[in-house]
């Protein structure tokens, strides 16, 4: 979850990890495109492309099917966020969370920006060819179709999960982080959508702050009445306040978005990959006491076959173990910095939001006591 140091990592990508920025978004009818620059390696120049979501899903699913690579399932793959939708209804809004509230694409280009620097920082998946391409090859990726990779046969093993008794876990450590997971994916997800709500509720009350300024403004009238210019001009004045106000809720909204609100996107996203990992580990685990059962009561004659299946899935989930354990290591060192990093930005901002907001209100007053009222 956190990015590499990249005098360590591997050299296997010829762009920095730190260096990959989705730039901007356009939209033509139903296809969204995303601007990806990437600093080469050797700070002499950068990569443009352009890639669509599926682009992304791609990308996803080519990592996920690096079969040939011992432990792979034992990875906390860096989780791709949901598809953007503009115009999202309540129910894509639940689903994109913090991610549907901005009015323009900024939130869903830095999610998607993180996601990528999380990818080319990771030091097994920055070595996938794919991955090197995506970033730099101005053509599209294939659209071939890719192999099943490990999520797509997650629905597969969960029929036969659910068949067999509840052990424990062999390992104490996964048993423990099993737990962790549990509760910190239902925290996490719970904090998100309360966050959510205060980011929607800030909109809604910056919406009602241009209605009622509006209003204000269509009180103004011309006319020689005893007290109509006096009206009239605190109509205006107090509508420029309202006015004021409006634009001061956005402000802060957009700094809850893009800041602690992705924070908290990312790390609920991250637990449930975590989950996800584990629940691979425990699908090989499974498959491997069934091996385990098969050895045992195999015939002489098939016994010499049901040990070699044996042996490779005990091998097999060793690999994943030992990948495991390095994953959860790196990704709770990784999540502390990266929450510790969103709530230091949305503290700074709010700061600088809360200075630019005393100063207006301050103008706002100056003003409206240097107004002749009579």
């Amino acid at each position: 979850m956190m990015e590499e140091d990249e005098a360590t990592a591997s050299p296997a990508l010829s762009v920095r990890a730190g260096g990959i920025k989705v730039t901007e978004a356009s939209r033509d009818g139903e296809l969204l495109t995303f601007i990806i620059v990437s600093q080469k390696l050797s700070g002499t120049g950068e990569y443009h492309v352009d890639r669509t979501y599926g682009d992304f899903e791609w990308l996803q699913q080519h990592l996920s099917s690096l079969e040939d690579v011992p432990g792979i399932q034992g990875v906390i793959f860096p989780p791709l966020p949901a598809k953007a939708q503009q115009n999202a209804s309540a129910k894509l809004v639940k689903q994109l969370g913090l991610l549907a509230t901005g009015e323009d694409w900024k939130p869903y280009c830095k999610a998607l920006e993180t996601h990528l620097r999380h990818v080319a920082a990771h030091p097994t998946l920055r070595k996938a060819k794919h991955l090197e391409s995506f970033l730099t090859s101005p053509e599209p990726p294939g659209r071939h179709k890719v192999k099943k990779g490990i999520f797509n046969r997650l629905g597969q093993a969960v029929e036969g999960i659910r068949k067999e008794a509840p052990n424990k876990d062999v390992d104490r450590f996964f048993r423990t982080e099993r737990d962790h997971n549990f509760t910190l994916t239902g925290l996490s997800k719970a904090a998100a959508e309360r966050f959510l709500e205060v980011v929607l509720t800030e909109q809604k009350i910056a919406m009602a702050c241009g209605h009622l300024a509006a209003s204000l403004q269509l009180c103004v009238e011309a006319g020689e009445e005893p007290g109509q210019p006096t009206f009239s001009r605190m109509c205006v004045k107090m509508s420029e306040v309202i006015e004021s106000m409006k634009r001061n809720v956005q402000k802060v909204a957009e700094n809850d978005v893009i800041t602690l609100g992705l924070g908290l996107d990312l790390e609920s996203r991250y637990q449930e990959a975590e989950k996800e990992m584990l629940f691979r580990r425990t699908c090989k685990l499974v498959e491997l006491e069934t091996a385990s059962r098969n050895a045992e009561r195999a015939k002489p004659v098939k016994k010499t076959a049901m040990d070699q299946i044996k042996k490779a899935a005990e091998k097999d989930f060793d690999q994943i173990s030992v990948v495991a354990k390095q994953e959860i290591v790196r990704f709770q060192r990784g999540r502390v910095a990266v929450l510790q990093q969103a709530l230091v930005q949305w503290c700074e901002l709010q700061i600088l939001t809360a200075k630019d907001s005393a100063e207006m209100w301050n103008q706002q007053l100056q003003a409206i006591s240097g107004t002749a009222w009579h």
